[in-house]
């Protein structure tokens, strides 16, 4: 039991690890973009201080509490001398904050394209802040979780997204915040894009983790 709760702490803190790493990354990667291409800032500095203090603390601490996984004790011993942030480790932040940063800058070209920089920075800052809360779901586990039991198995990461969702809808939807907060009002139509593109890109990386599963099968 002993063995069993240690390998779990530390695949949970190395999956807490790999969310705040390739969330922080698809914020690079965007400001990056667009610094490269000249286009107008994707995030205002309170939009990330947003994101850093209060979407993706609670997930991150909620993926440190999640419970040990079937077939722990069927993995061979971890070399203690081996990092934990190995080359496979690497590539998955890169790659997953690469899929998010791609649905944060699709958005940012539909409001760039429809109203102006205002909401183009609007509905970057929206959905890669979705998207990070969504991409807890992605670093329960190293197989896909979707459509399972697993999914739903944390009720403190269920918490933490539930939270995470209120609080940015509150700033996106209730007026007197917009200002404070530096968002554009959003219509319907825009909002369940900000939704479509934030869990599609949950959707992609499930299905990659899926490929990549079946691949060592």
């Amino acid at each position: 039991k002993a063995v069993v709760n240690g390998r779990s702490v530390y695949a949970n803190i190395k999956n807490a690890i790999t969310f705040l790493l390739s969330g922080n990354t698809a914020g690079i990667l965007c400001v990056l973009y667009t610094s490269l291409l000249a286009l107008p800032v994707p995030f205002q500095p309170v939009h990330l201080l947003f994101i850093n203090l209060l979407t993706d603390s609670l997930p991150a601490i909620a993926l440190g509490m999640e419970p040990a996984r079937p077939g722990l004790m069927d993995q061979p011993p971890r070399d203690p001398n081996a990092s934990m942030m190995d080359k496979p480790m690497l590539t998955r932040v890169f790659g997953q904050g690469l899929m998010i940063g791609i649905a944060s800058m699709t958005a940012f070209y539909i409001g760039l394209n429809q109203s102006g920089p205002a909401l183009a920075s609007t509905m970057a800052f929206a959905t890669l802040c979705l998207s990070r809360l969504f991409h807890g779901f992605n670093c329960k586990s190293g197989r896909p979780v979707i459509f399972t039991r697993a999914f739903w198995n944390n009720k403190f990461l269920l918490g933490a997204f539930a939270v995470g969702a209120l609080l940015l809808a509150a700033v996106l939807l209730i007026p007197p915040l917009e200002p404070l907060f530096q968002v554009a009002e959003l219509s319907v139509g825009l909002v369940g894009c900000i939704v479509g593109l934030a869990f599609g890109s949950m959707v992609v990386i499930q299905v990659l983790k899926a490929i990549r599963s079946m691949g060592k099968k």
